[in-house]
């Protein structure tokens, strides 16, 4: 009875209640039995009644409930169009509704306030609606104590545009710790040299850290199969140094590998994130450049670092970094070219050794190189650093820690594809 008090006893014979219960005619269990509401109640309404005697009322004010406008409730119902469109092409990888993505776009691109609430409520109305899904619990604990002690690095292979017509690979890099997104970028072929460009980058931006987390892809690990009938190896796992592993040895930093996907699950929930907004907006802009989507990408790695609070560590990520800094907390090492190497270049590269022969040359790809500085018949080492653009390498001849000669070939003649 309690709860409708106002559709139960009018106003004025409440009063007298209170009013009896004040000269001490009534005691408050009786008033309790009376009006059948609990203690606590009791004393809210005597306080308002003793407060202002005169307005006192129990009568249930409804607030009025503002009503969106046409115009936003349009631009609800065309959101929520665009993504059952795009949910129902098997060849996008979307299974759900977004209300947040809505709720936020709806914000940047029009300009209006409007509310999660709001939008599930039209979805449900108007059959743009999907039960979420049960998902496999997992691990959000954050495991490292410092920014920089473990840098996930990883990339993902999706049509993040969806008319385009083509997939393209999204290389990132998120520190652990604070998990801010330090790279990101799209790419039409993934090689061992992106990887190290994103790792150049993330070094020169942030500093060294301590240890980078990665899968065991050929371009990070070398992984040896059984032996067989066909053939035997000879080296074994490990046995074989990756390009990007090398440069990792040059700058100190360690390296581990996680074993399957679940054990990257920090990094694999950022490029959900992405992948899922990313492919929103490249849709609805009609985006088919890698290079527009690029610019798409960048909004969203500045919102997801710079502008909301990340759901395990509570925190914006760009705070939690900057904080840990500002303390003295940062695990991230100053970047320095140590001797005996003299640019960048020589540790952000691809290498090769090749013997010199009785004639002073060496042999790439059926190419001829002159070498000087270097006996006959010794090793050279060579730190190639491609130009994508220009299509052309600068090759780096060392001979026991000295920089001996320089060479440029054209990344067609050294096949740098392959790299």
């Amino acid at each position: 009875m309690g709860k409708h008090l106002h559709k139960n006893f009018d106003d004025d014979f409440i009063k007298s209640l209170f009013q009896k219960y004040l000269m001490k005619q009534l005691s408050a269990n009786q008033i309790l039995d009376i009006l059948q509401i609990k203690r606590r109640r009791f004393f809210i309404l005597l306080k308002k009644f003793k407060s202002s005697p005169d307005n006192f009322t129990v009568a249930y004010q409804r607030k009025n409930q503002k009503r969106i406008s046409q115009e936003l409730e349009n631009i609800i119902l065309k959101e929520l169009a665009l993504d059952k469109k795009l949910i129902r092409d098997r060849n996008i990888p979307l299974t759900s509704y977004n209300y947040s993505y809505i709720k936020h776009r709806i914000e940047d691109k029009y300009h209006l306030k409007v509310s999660s609430p709001t939008i599930i409520k039209r979805a449900k109305e108007n059959d743009f609606y999907l039960p979420k899904k049960e998902r496999k619990k997992h691990d959000r604990e954050v495991l490292t104590n410092y920014p920089g002690e473990l840098i996930q690095h990883d990339s993902s292979h999706h049509l993040f545009a969806p008319y385009s017509g083509e997939k393209w690979y999204l290389i990132t890099s998120i520190d652990d710790y604070s998990r801010y997104i330090l790279y990101a970028k799209f790419l039409k072929k993934e090689t061992t040299w992106a990887h190290i460009m994103a790792l150049e980058s993330t070094v020169s931006g942030y500093g060294i850290p301590l240890k980078y987390y990665v899968d065991c892809h050929s371009i990070f690990r070398f992984v040896q199969g059984r032996d067989s009938a066909w053939r035997n190896h000879r080296k074994l796992t490990d046995q074989a140094t990756p390009q990007f592993k090398q440069v990792l040895n040059d700058l100190n930093i360690d390296i581990a590998y996680a074993l399957s996907p679940q054990a990257k699950g920090k990094i694999e929930r950022p490029y959900q994130w992405m992948q899922d907004r990313v492919i929103r907006t490249c849709a609805r802009e009609n985006v088919k450049d890698i290079i527009k989507g690029q610019n798409i990408l960048g909004a969203e790695i500045d919102r997801y670092n710079n502008k909301q609070k990340h759901s395990t560590t509570d925190e914006v990520p760009v705070k939690r970094l900057q904080n840990a800094i500002r303390n003295n907390q940062s695990l991230f090492r100053e970047y320095k070219i140590s001797t005996p190497y003299q640019s960048s270049k020589d540790i952000f590269c691809l290498r090769d050794k090749r013997i010199v022969d009785p004639y002073h040359k060496i042999s790439i790809k059926n190419q001829q190189l002159k070498i000087r500085g270097v006996p006959l018949r010794e090793q050279v080492e060579i730190r190639i650093v491609p130009d994508m653009q220009k299509g052309v390498s600068e090759l780096r001849f060392w001979y026991k820690n000295k920089l001996v000669d320089l060479h440029t070939m054209k990344n067609s003649d050294l096949d740098i594809v392959q790299f």
